[in-house]
């Protein structure tokens, strides 16, 4: 097999060097965004909206916003807790440090069900049936582009719009590299293959329930209606993407011989364990509501299954789950400081002023104008909380009777948030989940921005026009 990088040795070392320099690293990236958050706990003033119970992200209660005392000074260079619950204080820059280890806590669950998906995924690939199985798709489909990826990106987008899979999915990104490798591809066409054709599933969410179970109900709407035209829309979007995918299909290297040969009993064994932990993965998540603690199990069970299958020792079986495990340590580091932005703009409470202040500024304005605004708005919140469940908990309760007042409908509404929360979630760089999906596939952000940005901007301006044909159709 060809590696990748075989081509890229005959070029002088001298133009190698400024690609490298200019590499952002996702851990830098983060800490610099933490950096700013704290920044701004001390310039946006503090206050807070009454909950509808004490839960973290519980919704908010339209109409109950009160600004909060917050005393700027040497003092909080240091960190500390206010002096009362009436009070807030300025976060210390201090938090930048702090703020890691307590975002690794607050999603720990999350954390070790990725590490032990990436224990699960090293069994998976030193038992060799995962080339066996990338070379047996190449085969049947004869190495055709065209056939591959349309089939591909509908199914993966299928599983995000329709089921909400998205973290899933950091299981398959190794997959795709491996696969675009042997296509003659680059590392870029096979990650751009996945993450957009989970993104735009997850932007349109047709009936997944990650989103619209939290949305809809707080504007009064019943749950997964309104799915015509999120439909219609993730067919759209999503044509648009496969378009987009194959554009960059070009060969970078020499493709792998394409060999019709036949899976062995040991190696479709292999590969059936992985669909039946697909299998369990949406049935349990559906309909038995498993979390991140169940999923964990499971790929510990499905790996060392999956070494018994391939008739490896268990040693090496489990030299294999650790090395799996350490290549996903860089992604668990990265969502534990996606979450540390978070806290750090929750300690500091000005994220429900940002939603007072928008609110205000919405009041009495056309729906027309509104709709985009709140789609805008939202784009602009992904940057601060990329979690869908806390963002919708957040702005939604608060946002939605305004922009009923403005003739903009509950429905309209969750559509703009569907949509602004899916675009940025594209390219955000306060995103851990993003930079996990990156870490995994060794590919730096500014490469994968300079690719989605001219997509990102298309698929912007359609939405605006979906938000504002939504208002006239009633929607």
């Amino acid at each position: 097999m060809h590696s990748a990088t075989a081509e890229p040795s005959t070029v002088p070392m001298t133009t190698a060097a400024p690609r490298r320099r200019w590499s952002l690293n996702p851990v830098i990236m983060m800490l610099a965004a933490m950096a700013v958050a704290v920044a701004l706990t001390w310039i946006v003033p503090s206050g807070r909206y009454e909950r509808t119970d004490t839960k973290e992200n519980a919704p908010v209660i339209a109409g109950t916003y009160r600004p909060m005392e917050k005393p700027i000074g040497l003092p909080g260079l240091i960190p500390g807790k206010p002096e009362s619950t009436e009070t807030a204080r300025p976060v210390s820059p201090l938090a930048v440090a702090t703020a890691i280890p307590a975002g690794l806590e607050k999603s720990a669950g999350l954390i070790f069900m990725i590490l032990l998906l990436g224990g699960m995924f090293g069994v998976l690939k030193h038992s060799g049936a995962l080339d066996a199985g990338i070379q047996r798709l190449i085969g049947v489909s004869g190495g055709r582009v065209t056939i591959l990826v349309p089939v591909l990106m509908i199914a993966i987008s299928a599983g995000s719009t329709f089921l909400g899979l998205i973290s899933e999915y950091l299981l398959l990104i190794p997959v795709m590299v491996a696969l675009a490798d042997r296509l003659g591809r680059s590392p870029m066409f096979g990650f751009a293959l996945l993450t957009l054709a989970a993104k735009v599933g997850y932007l349109a969410s047709v009936t997944s329930p990650v989103a619209l179970l939290i949305a809809q109900p707080i504007v009064g709407v019943p749950v997964f209606s309104g799915l015509a035209l999120r439909l219609w829309l993730w067919i759209a979007f999503l044509a648009i993407a496969i378009v987009w995918v194959l554009a960059i299909s070009r060969p970078t290297h020499e493709a792998a011989p394409i060999e019709r040969t036949r899976l062995t009993h040991r190696q479709f064994g292999v590969l059936l364990v992985i669909g039946v932990v697909v299998a369990l993965l949406v049935y349990g998540s559906l309909g038995h509501g498993w979390d991140d603690k169940q999923f964990a199990a499971l790929f510990i069970v499905a790996a060392m299954v999956i070494g018994l299958i391939a008739g490896m020792a268990p040693s090496e079986t489990s030299r294999a789950f650790l090395d799996g495990m350490r290549s996903m340590m860089l992604a668990g580091l990265l969502i534990g400081m996606g979450r540390g932005v978070e806290i750090i703009l929750r300690e500091g409470h000005i994220l429900d002023t940002i939603i007072a202040a928008v609110s205000w500024h919405i009041e009495g304005l056309p729906p027309m104008l509104v709709a985009p605004i709140l789609m805008a708005f939202e784009m602009l919140l992904t940057l601060l909380i990329p979690s869908t469940s806390a963002k919708a908990a957040l702005s939604i309760p608060v946002l939605g009777p305004i922009a009923a007042q403005a003739g903009v409908s509950g429905q309209t509404t969750v559509l703009c948030f569907l949509m602004g929360n899916g675009l940025v979630n594209m390219l955000a760089p306060t995103s851990g989940m993003l930079l996990a999906y990156l870490a995994a596939a060794n590919i730096p952000y500014n490469r994968w921005f300079r690719f989605v940005w001219p997509i990102f901007a298309l698929l912007t301006a359609l939405s605006v026009g979906v938000a504002m044909l939504a208002v006239v159709i009633g929607y």
